[in-house]
């Protein structure tokens, strides 16, 4: 069924072109984290990657001390914890290799998140083991069946995350069917999933990427390499011909980097972490 979405919803839907993300990072993009990349400049922030099997069975909860809203799974452990100060700009990302479980999730927390992200990219084993993260990237039928799924049964927007395959034309030839599933945006990771971060970023297949799809394209994988300072984000945007960039591990050391004015102390950047 198809759900009513109201102006306003439409009015606030979150945008992805001509942005700047912090990128999805297991045990680093916890609420503190995000809130604090958004204090810096950052316009969308992604939680870490959160498993279906997990978010399925959690509860949402008002936490009226902290002013947060959390999901809290049966052994009273809060796998995902939000609040109003996101709300219009973070993005929950699962680990998922299941349709229905996919979309179960992303009903739990529609209402709390500005948007819903499929991870296609992680390689690590906890994430591929289970056919999720990287492992979907060689399982196009399974990709495309999780984001129709979720496009048709959620009222926000749903984006997906990938790194490149092999070869220039397999990657174009993804994201093109990717778009057609109705997806808002998609991430590029411009490695493949053997490579590391001592690898350099394929800008060219990132480019590739966004010549061949209409919709707005998130180039990713330039921390250390091309991005040490806010400036060179636009460099980035450049050398891929993305609108928008996410930044993981030069977010990760210092979150500041999102400042137009310039990155601040780690000493600086702690106090304000803790605080939050």
């Amino acid at each position: 069924s198809v759900r009513k979405v109201t102006r306003m919803q439409v009015a606030r839907r979150l945008r992805f072109r001509n942005k700047i993300a912090l990128a999805p990072m297991v045990r680093v993009g916890t609420l503190p984290m995000r809130l604090l990349a958004l204090d810096y400049g950052a316009d969308i922030v992604y939680c870490e990657e959160l498993i279906d099997i997990k978010m399925v069975q959690c509860r949402r909860v008002e936490n009226e001390l902290l002013r947060t809203v959390d999901f809290v799974a049966p052994d009273e452990r809060v796998m995902f914890r939000t609040c109003r100060r996101e709300q219009d700009s973070v993005v929950f990302q699962m680990g998922t290799a299941d349709p229905e479980r996919a979309l179960a999730v992303a009903r739990l927390v529609e209402n709390d998140v500005a948007a819903i992200d499929v991870n296609m990219g992680c390689p690590k084993e906890y994430s591929t083991k289970g056919g999720m993260g990287a492992a979907l990237l060689s399982d196009p039928d399974k990709i495309e069946a999780i984001l129709s799924a979720l496009v048709k049964g959620v009222s926000k927007p749903v984006t997906c995350k990938i790194r490149i395959l092999p070869s220039m034309e397999e990657t174009v030839q993804l994201a093109k069917r990717i778009e057609k599933t109705g997806v808002a945006a998609i991430g590029v990771h411009g490695r493949t999933k053997e490579e590391r971060p001592q690898h350099p970023v394929h800008c060219d297949v990132i480019k590739a990427v966004v010549e061949a799809v209409s919709i707005p394209v998130l180039a990713n994988g330039g921390s250390l390499d091309l991005v040490k300072s806010h400036s060179d984000i636009e460099s980035f945007r450049s050398a891929t011909g993305t609108s928008s960039v996410m930044l993981a591990r030069a977010a990760m050391w210092n979150p500041s980097i999102f400042r137009p004015q310039g990155m601040l102390s780690l000493e600086q950047v702690m106090d304000a972490y803790i605080r939050h």
